[in-house]
């Protein structure tokens, strides 16, 4: 204790406050710009990012070597080199080993590191080694490339700057935030990268014009779209700039009725957690229609895979737009190059990045060409003086024994061999053991091999040309070792798909008033289409255009076995065999791709998935359902349906069938149209539609042909009033032939050639067998049949119309490929 009456000595000093908090401040700001929030523009790494991996590679974490505890790198780098919270360290250990977040990830991480929604474990529960990218960066720190500088209490030395034998802050990026700046640069693909730099080593007066057609735009870890160029030509200029990012998008079939989004790419470090959830409340709010699901169906095999689902009589193209204005699957990206050059904080355009890195590279290759002279240089000096020694080497070993001690026998050396203090020490140091592998021969071709090194580097070292040509091979390497193709799409502009340009070309004028592509109509237009059911049971509709044009290209695929006029948001009716009928919404079928008139019927889904048939029940026929129509029966039976159909009700009976009756045609019928029966044996007959009545839809019909004992109604079908081209197609053969035969002959006559007679008789005869022949095999009424032919033109497959009605057919020995149907 102080004696009582002496007072403690004060020490007060009277400061300026405001000037004491500008000093603290910009010391703070100088140690957050320089010391952790802003990267060096030579290798591209912030402190602790080099740090850690100068810290792994001197802990030998090399590629092939196990993996070690997370906790025991950060630990490491914390207590030797980083004065900081491990939080920081392995948040930033953690975004190195992450591949959606660099695009050349420099940690092999094992274990959970994260995801795009989801935070790493904890570092006892990680492991981690380098990865082979960031051997590249820190491979040649022990020839004196870079300098070294003391860690925080100057116990330890620390590189500056890593070798860096890539563009690491090009090709991975780099965000950050300081105190009055940031800084946010894009990854690049490092095959193009390299490239650029290759032409700026080779020719350092390149523009900026000659580096983008190498480098035309970011290529990003999660892949996606970048819509629109100009932002990312004005950051490659200035430094600073922005673009567009879409994720990956496509519009598929989910099911026979359902059509979805699915979303394989997402934009830049957008999570599909996020995607999710920012739908969710964009439906939740109205501000987004169309929508009925979300399913994340991502997994480790198959990659991310968003779907999407939309409700029935949505244009997915619109919701598409939609979902891009209010969710993430459309990202901003905000370009501002900032980093250190020779300590100071720079914006920096694509040509200055590349040019600050190849001087960096240069000077790296320079001082290690210079380092690696100097100890062949060394090594040299040594061999000279070991072939001195070796040739007389028992007077060297006399000299030695006789000496009193080193030093006396090093001053001997010297002066009887004329040797220099380095190497008679060097002699002195060696083993006798070492001596026998000393040979005369192995000697003299070390030096010699030292000599051409020496030569070889002193030429590098003596050659700008050479020395930049080394360097190019050694980026070209790297490229070639650890490059990958883009994976991200550059578009100059939103492109929009066909069917979307369609429906916003009537808004041709307000695109020039406003510069602008007008926006696409969320809901599907009831816009004129037909429905088309194929003879293989595909159903499917056209967006638009006549698919029974004559002349045009068909893909061989299949026949139309019903084509009906209907619109994209109409109902239709599906005629079975069993006389049953279903409702269906033209808007579930899917659209089909179309050329020079024709649809492609390879888009089209099966009728099962529309219609659920019973065992033996097939489809027969698509008919309107506000029209009347008529069918006809195997037993001969023929039906007008009045349109009198259930409106509560989505299945009901068109007819009511005989035991062992079947439904084989059915068409929209008017009463100035012709109906068509042709049976097994050959008869014909057909007569005006306004002889049938139309009846409910619970009657049985009525007679439409008198069958002979044994016969059966083969077709069914409906002639449109004044159709002068409608031919009649019978092919004959023989009931017991085996399956897989082939039938016997083919003919084709003009239907006018058949008069007309009453319902219920017998008709006339069609066909007249030949040898062999006692049945119709095949019977069809209607437009000329056509086969598809390789060349996806249209060629006749079967004969011309020749001879009488009742004649005989030709043999399809005759030429004839493929027989069958096709309205077309």
């Amino acid at each position: 204790m102080l004696p009582l009456g002496d007072a403690p000595a004060e020490n007060i000093t009277d400061i300026d406050v405001a000037s004491e908090m500008e000093t603290s401040f910009l010391e703070y700001a100088y140690s957050v710009i320089y010391s952790r929030a802003l990267p060096d523009a030579r290798d591209g790494l912030k402190p602790v990012q080099r740090r850690i991996l100068y810290m792994m590679s001197d802990m030998g974490l090399r590629p092939d070597r196990a993996h070690v505890k997370s906790a025991r790198v950060v630990g490491e780098v914390m207590g030797k080199l980083h004065p900081h919270g491990d939080a920081a360290i392995y948040d930033a250990m953690v975004r190195m080993a992450q591949d959606f977040s660099l695009r050349l990830p420099l940690i092999d991480g094992h274990g959970n590191f994260g995801s795009l929604d989801d935070g790493p474990a904890a570092p006892r529960y990680t492991e981690a080694r380098m990865a082979a990218a960031a051997l590249a960066l820190t491979d040649d720190l022990d020839e004196d490339v870079v300098d070294f500088v003391p860690n925080y209490d100057g116990q330890l030395m620390q590189p500056e700057v890593l070798p860096a034998a890539f563009p690491s802050l090009l090709v991975n990026g780099a965000t950050g935030i300081a105190v009055g700046m940031a800084t946010n640069m894009a990854p690049h693909n490092l095959a193009e990268v390299v490239s650029a730099a290759q032409l700026v080593i080779a020719n350092p007066e390149a523009t900026l014009e000659e580096v983008m057609e190498l480098v035309p735009g970011p290529d990003l870890p999660s892949g996606g779209r970048i819509v629109g160029l100009d932002g990312i030509r004005d950051a490659y200029r200035t430094g600073r700039g922005s673009f567009r990012t879409r994720g990956t998008v496509a519009v598929e079939q989910l099911s026979a009725r359902r059509t979805g989004l699915v979303v394989t790419e997402l934009p830049y470090t957008i999570g599909p957690e996020k995607v999710i959830e920012k739908i969710k409340d964009a439906v939740g709010s109205k501000k987004l229609q169309g929508i009925s699901d979300v399913v994340d169906l991502t997994d480790r095999n198959h990659g991310l895979r968003l779907v999407i689902e939309l409700k029935n009589g949505f244009n997915p193209h619109a919701v598409l737009e939609q979902l891009y204005r209010y969710t993430p699957l459309e990202d901003s990206f905000g370009i501002n190059n900032v980093a250190l050059v020779d300590g100071q904080p720079q914006t920096l355009g694509l040509l200055e990045l590349l040019r600050v890195y190849a001087d960096h590279r240069i000077s790296v290759v320079r001082r290690r060409t210079a380092f690696r002279l100097g100890k062949r240089k060394d090594r040299l000096h040594l061999v000279e003086g070991l072939l001195v020694a070796i040739m007389d080497i028992d007077e060297v070993i006399q000299i030695i024994r006789t000496s009193d001690e080193a030093a006396a026998a090093r001053e001997r050396l010297m002066a009887v061999y004329d040797l220099s203090e380095i190497q008679a020490n060097y002699i002195l140091e060696l083993r006798l053991r070492q001596l026998t592998k000393y040979s005369r021969i192995e000697l003299e071709k070390e030096q010699d091999e030292l000599r051409r090194e020496i030569e070889e580097l002193e030429a590098i070292l003596g050659s700008d040309l050479l020395l930049r040509e080394l360097v190019s091979r050694e980026l070209g390497e790297m490229a070639a070792k650890y490059g990958t193709p883009r994976r991200t799409v550059l578009l100059e502009s939103e492109a929009r798909p066909a069917s979307a340009a369609l429906a916003a070309s009537d808004g041709g004028e307000a695109k020039k008033a406003s510069g602008k592509a007008p926006a696409l109509a969320l809901e599907i237009a009831d816009e004129p289409c037909w429905a088309i059911l194929s003879a293989s049971g595909v159903i499917a509709r056209t967006a638009s255009g006549d698919p029974l044009a004559e002349g045009g290209p068909r893909m061989k695929h299949d026949v139309f076995r019903s084509v009906v006029r209907t619109t994209a948001r109409g109902e239709l009716g599906a005629v079975t065999s069993a006389g049953r009928m279903v409702r269906l919404q033209a808007v579930d079928f899917p659209v089909l791709a179309q050329t020079a008139g024709l649809p492609n019927l390879a888009g089209g889904v099966p009728a099962k998935d529309f219609v659920t048939l019973e065992k033996g029940e097939t489809l027969v026929a698509l008919v309107p359902l506000d029209t009347v129509f008529s069918l006809g029966t195997e037993q001969g039976i023929v039906k007008r349906v009045a349109p009198d159909y259930p409106l509560n009700r989505e299945d009901w009976e068109a007819i009511t069938l005989k035991a062992g009756d079947r439904v084989i045609g059915a068409a929209p019928a008017a009463d100035e149209d012709s109906l068509v029966f042709i049976t097994e044996q050959a008869q014909l007959l057909h007569y005006p539609a306004s002889s049938v009545r139309p009846q409910g839809r619970l009657a049985g019909g009525m007679a439409g042909v008198k069958l002979a004992d044994g016969d059966k109604a083969l077709f069914f079908g409906v002639i449109g009033s004044g159709d002068g081209s409608a031919v009649v197609v019978t092919i004959a053969g023989s009931r017991g032939a085996l399956p897989g035969t082939a039938p016997g002959t083919a003919k084709v006559t003009p239907f006018d050639e058949y008069p007309a007679k009453g319902r219920a008789t017998g008709g006339v005869r069609s066909h007249r067998y030949l040898k062999g022949e006692d049945v119709l095999l095949v019977a069809w009424a209607g437009h000329g049949p056509a086969k598809a032919s390789s060349t996806a033109g249209v060629a006749r497959s079967l004969p011309n119309e020749h001879g009488r009605r009742d004649g005989s057919g030709v043999p399809l020995s005759q030429g004839i490929e493929e027989v069958g149907p096709s309205f077309g």
